[in-house]
């Protein structure tokens, strides 16, 4: 990117940011619905993605060619501030009975999933990790950001991108697993059975209707 869009964004000028965010707009976008499975929120990700990079556009530095870490670092803490929002209000409705969207998005996360249900587990998995790895995860692996990208996005060394990540893939395989056999399980306990009463009693409603058609 040309550095004296660098100087224009921390001049607040509108023309460059409506550049950045025809340019970045469907990548934050992107990244929103793949951490929260969420459209309508992801939409509300970007909206305030870029009011942040418009609040904070005089921090901006000229390193680099690219603005993705920077507006992906911007992005990541929005999605962490939701996050905690929304654990805020789930404890407020912990009374209420639960109900979970199925995501259907997905374009890696262990391998390649179709399944919904293979597909809910790893999300499911993914919030079990730790936000520090889910930060790497989501970065690296959904958006395809650099170590060096995904490192500056989140101020911390490279090394550190690398180490949380490969932490980050162990895991959550085994987490994705283990969450996968439970629903398994569970649907087993909760389907029902097809008994022999149920037989019985169809033929007999079935005899006794013969019967009287024939009275």
């Amino acid at each position: 990117m040309d550095p004296s869009v660098h100087a224009r964004i921390r001049a607040g000028d509108p023309d460059a940011f409506r550049e950045i965010f025809q340019s970045h707009a469907q990548m934050v976008y992107r990244h929103a619905v793949r951490v929260t499975a969420d459209w309508a929120l992801a939409e509300d990700v970007v909206s305030l993605t870029f009011l942040e990079a418009w609040r904070l556009r005089g921090k901006l530095r000229d390193e680099g060619d690219s603005l993705r870490p920077w507006l992906m670092g911007i992005a990541t803490n929005v999605l962490r501030n939701r996050a905690r929002a929304a654990r805020r209000h789930e404890r407020a409705l912990a009374r209420l009975p639960a109900t979970q969207a199925v995501p259907d998005f997905a374009d890696e996360l262990i391998g390649r999933i179709g399944d919904a249900e293979e597909l809910s587990a790893a999300q499911a998995g993914l919030a079990r990790l730790r936000q520090s790895e889910r930060d790497v995860f989501t970065l690296c692996v959904w958006s395809g950001l650099s170590y060096h990208d995904a490192a500056q996005a989140l101020g911390v060394p490279v090394g550190t991108v690398r180490s949380r990540l490969a932490r980050a893939r162990s895991r959550l395989r085994k987490l994705a697993e283990e969450e996968l056999k439970k629903r398994q399980a569970d649907r087993r306990r909760t389907e029902p059975k097809s008994g022999s009463g149920q037989v019985q009693g169809g033929r007999s409603e079935a005899a006794r209707s013969s019967e009287e058609r024939n009275r």
